[in-house]
């Protein structure tokens, strides 16, 4: 058989069952092998959707999707979604078809290796017919074991070559080991916790991968800690007493306070970055730090700890709550009934007073987040994009577990909200998907409701439109700057999704929302898009975002 054949049959063998993508005559042949060997195929109509679906998809399953793609301006239209799942670490295999070396002349033809090291994207190139199903095996075991973002390049000549009897044996599936942590350093942070009187557990997405919900829960019984966790990783602890949801920009204000008096924090898989840490504000002077994590590269990158463990985090918190059941902790928790009374009246946005700023044209996206958490079936999985409403859908629509939750602004491109949401929606059947989406993100990627459509796939798409790129306006305006380049005229969103199939209601005041009730309580077979006029003003997130930003300038500026 041909080379591509015979990777896309390998490919599906080692179980890679969900693919996403836009064929062109470079991918033709192995995106055909893999559904002939079972892959169930979602053609897209754009790469970059195809990217973003596929990175949601893998985040919410833990396991490798594939991208395929054509070459050249096929893998280019897909950079941005692949950059985000690379500085994820989204384990994502890209197919991608390549120029053989010797035709310099085609138009297709980039030196695609060199294209994906200077975003930070692994490649791996298949280069004789003998050694080609090795190559890609290999491949996969980096995605699978390693859980990285990596593009197999298929040179056309070479996918099109007969795969010779002596060809090179595929390499075992791969098989994932637990890195145990060393007992001195477990035997450290029990006396940590036996002894701090203010702990809090922050859990980011490694604990969200290594399942470690249950091990955390029990530690945080054991020694009287606080549950917190990073934004990617919200939901992990959705449902416990003493969870504080999200540390970071997202948190309202009592779980931030309490965070920020804290005399110990352990990160469990988070890198505690200036986003979960609000540039510092919430590391208390003299707290002590410790971070568990599988890579050493990830300790201290972003803070100085005091102690720093490699290890998995279910098996290291799984050996820490040995040690501290064999000697119980004696000092006083701040786990107290009036502590519990606070947290259980203050962990959630919608709980905090606001003034509503509604009329009877526009919305207050808090109102108008309130009373879609409401409505929409409990069984979700929210995806917000970025802007100035962000934080309205990551924060105000609350979610069953870690599944409920994906987040992809690693690399903060907007507009791949929709597109996340229809990943992590084909990830979770029986869960309504939601994208919360502004007006600018909208009209970037509103091409993938198409898919949606054609999918049959329950989803909710909030479009928080101002008609504007919020975020500048809110941050140039005050500065007396001119607007006009960031503000536009009046779209009519409901009428272009309309266009594609879906059912659509325009949303001035709480009364419009009757749409989407009658969407709820029905078949709910085509998306339905919300267009909702709301109201203009900065978001708490939003001079967060830009102190955050000023906080990266000078770390990577000049002392």
């Amino acid at each position: 058989m041909r080379v591509a054949e015979a990777i896309g049959r390998e490919l599906a063998r080692l179980g890679v069952d969900q693919v996403f993508g836009v064929v062109g005559s470079g991918n033709f042949h192995v995106t055909n092998a893999l559904v002939g060997s079972g892959a169930r195929f979602v053609a897209t109509r754009h790469e970059a959707g195809a990217a973003i679906m596929a990175d949601a998809y893998a985040r919410t399953t833990q396991r490798v999707a594939a991208v395929t793609v054509h070459q050249g301006c096929g893998l280019t239209n897909a950079l941005t979604g692949l950059t985000e799942a690379a500085k994820s670490r989204t384990p994502l295999l890209v197919l991608a078809g390549d120029t053989p070396g010797w035709n310099v002349l085609s138009n297709f033809d980039i030196d695609q290796p060199a294209v994906l090291r200077g975003l930070g994207i692994e490649s791996v190139t298949i280069t004789t017919a003998r050694t080609a199903v090795h190559e890609a095996v290999r491949a996969f075991r980096r995605a699978a074991v390693d859980r990285r973002t990596v593009v197999l390049n298929l040179p056309l000549d070479v996918q099109e070559a007969q795969v010779p009897a002596d060809a090179l044996p595929p390499l075992p599936p791969p098989v994932l080991e637990t890195t145990r942590p060393g007992p001195r350093s477990v035997e450290q942070l029990a006396e940590l916790l036996r002894s701090a009187e203010r702990p809090v557990l922050v859990a980011g997405r490694g604990a969200r991968l290594s399942g470690a919900r249950d091990a955390l829960a029990e530690l945080g019984d054991l020694s009287g800690a606080l549950l917190a966790t990073s934004a990617v990783s919200r939901g992990l602890f959705a449902g416990l007493d003493w969870s504080i949801d999200v540390s970071g920009g997202f948190s309202p204000p009592l779980p931030a306070e309490l965070i920020a008096s804290a005399d110990l924090v352990v990160a469990w898989g988070a890198s505690l970055n200036v986003w979960t840490l609000r540039a510092g504000e919430l590391l208390a002077a003299g707290a002590t730090v410790v971070q568990v994590d599988e890579d050493p590269t990830a300790i201290g990158t972003h803070v100085p700890v005091d102690l720093g463990i490699v290890g998995d985090v279910r098996a290291t918190a799984e050996a820490t709550a040995e040690h501290l059941r064999s000697r119980p902790r004696t000092a006083p928790s701040w786990r107290t009934p009036e502590l519990l009374d606070r947290i259980e009246a203050g962990r959630r946005w919608r709980d905090v007073p606001y003034q509503d700023t509604g009329t009877d044209e526009l919305i207050d996206p808090r109102t108008l987040t309130i009373a879609l958490d409401d409505i929409l079936p409990r069984e979700r999985v929210v995806a917000p994009d970025g802007g100035n409403f962000n934080g309205y859908p990551a924060m105000f629509l609350d979610v069953p577990d870690e599944r409920g939750f994906c987040l992809t602004l690693a690399f903060q491109s907007i507009g791949l909200g929709l597109s996340t949401a229809i990943g992590a929606g084909l990830a979770s059947p029986g869960r309504v998907a939601v994208a919360g989406v502004g007006d600018g993100g909208f009209m970037m990627s509103h091409v993938e409701l198409d898919t949606a459509v054609r999918l049959g796939l329950p989803l909710v798409v909030v479009v928080y439109n101002d008609h504007a790129y919020g975020a500048e306006v809110h941050h140039f305006g005050p500065e007396g700057h001119p607007l006009d380049i960031v503000e536009f005229p009046e779209t009519d969103i409901a009428a272009i999704a309309r266009g594609y199939g879906c059912e659509a209601v325009t949303v001035r005041t709480l009364e419009d929302l009757k749409g989407v009730r009658d969407w709820v309580d029905g078949a709910r077979q085509r998306p339905l898009v919300v267009d909702a006029r709301i109201t203009t003003f900065a978001s708490w997130m939003i001079a967060h975002s830009f102190a955050t930003e000023r906080a990266v300038e000078d770390a990577d500026g000049p002392d």
